[in-house]
């Protein structure tokens, strides 16, 4: 009875080592992808594209598992940190041609270039001042405020629009209260979550909606290459199976609707930052949401 019981005993702990060996050979063969923490809690700008990248890594083949970066970290920070492969490994970076000769871009647009697609947000009783804004001519009159490292803030310089540049995030909702500027450009992606959080002081002009093409692609360090295609692989098969349009529509779809762009003035901008090579709208225009070929679809 001893030696059967002496048996059993070593089998048991036999077994166990091979589990706890399989398993961490399991833990090993998953790969970590570090992304960017919100540059302030309350920010809920990353929402989709955290979910888009999850959705692609889902399909691309390859088991991984992302975990957000220990420190919050603004644009220029994510550049930074991506290019010297420290904190974080992809991040969903507006383009640019400087960002793209220092990263590795995977040219899908991930908000399908909704970026470019602007509203402002003004001061709550400010309405009437924007009901006669029908042109370029008229908007380079208006003092509008944008971050400071934001490529939106050259393209609109380099339409003759006066931009007021903040450094920081939250600053420019109170310069926009304290009448730095008269008119905060937000993209439709983010305008609505922004409001909810400041619908005492702030409301989305109504009249008018900028357009130029642009958006964020994901962007990972040069040399991280089997990532990038990976992420881009689990993107195209993302629209393959449509997935990608199902969370398109059910994180944005509702947010087009509210926005109502049949029923403004289209102020069309020059893009200077396109950089040659990039998936134009021209190009695949399957990538790009535009009102006037592709609403949002109805409930």
């Amino acid at each position: 009875m001893q030696q059967q019981e002496f048996f059993m005993t070593v089998l048991a702990r036999f077994c166990a080592a091979l589990w706890f060996a399989a398993a961490v050979q399991a833990a090993a063969a998953v790969e970590v992808v570090r992304i960017p923490r919100p540059e302030v809690r309350e920010d809920r700008r990353s929402v989709y594209a955290d979910q888009l990248l999850a959705l692609a890594l889902a399909r691309c083949g390859t088991e991984y598992r992302i975990e957000h970066a220990g420190v919050t970290m603004n644009q220029e920070r994510q550049v930074l940190e991506l290019e010297a492969g420290r904190m974080i490994d992809v991040a969903p970076i507006p383009a640019s041609p400087e960002r793209e000769a220092r990263l590795l871009a995977i040219r899908i647009p991930v908000n399908r270039g909704m970026l470019g697609w602007r509203v402002g947000l003004i001061r709550r009783g400010d309405q009437a001042r924007f009901a006669s804004l029908n042109s370029l001519q008229q908007l380079q009159q208006l003092r509008v405020g944008q971050g400071q490292s934001w490529p939106d803030t050259e393209i609109l310089r380099a339409n003759g629009i006066p931009v007021v540049a903040g450094s920081a995030y939250l600053a420019l909702f109170n310069m926009l209260q304290g009448e730095r500027f008269d008119y905060f450009p937000r993209g439709l992606t983010e305008v609505w979550d922004e409001l909810e959080e400041r619908s005492d002081r702030f409301e989305v002009e109504s009249h008018v909606v900028l357009h130029y093409p642009y958006d964020a692609y994901f962007m990972v360090n040069r040399k991280a290459t089997k990532l990038a295609a990976d992420i881009e692989r689990g993107l195209n098969q993302a629209m393959a199976d449509g997935s990608f349009d199902k969370l398109f529509e059910r994180y944005f779809g509702e947010r087009l609707r509210r926005a109502r762009l049949h029923e403004r003035v289209v102020i069309d901008l020059t893009n200077p930052l396109l950089t040659p090579g990039t998936a134009t709208p021209a190009e695949r225009p399957e990538l790009w949401y535009d009102f006037r070929r592709w609403p949002a679809k109805a409930k």
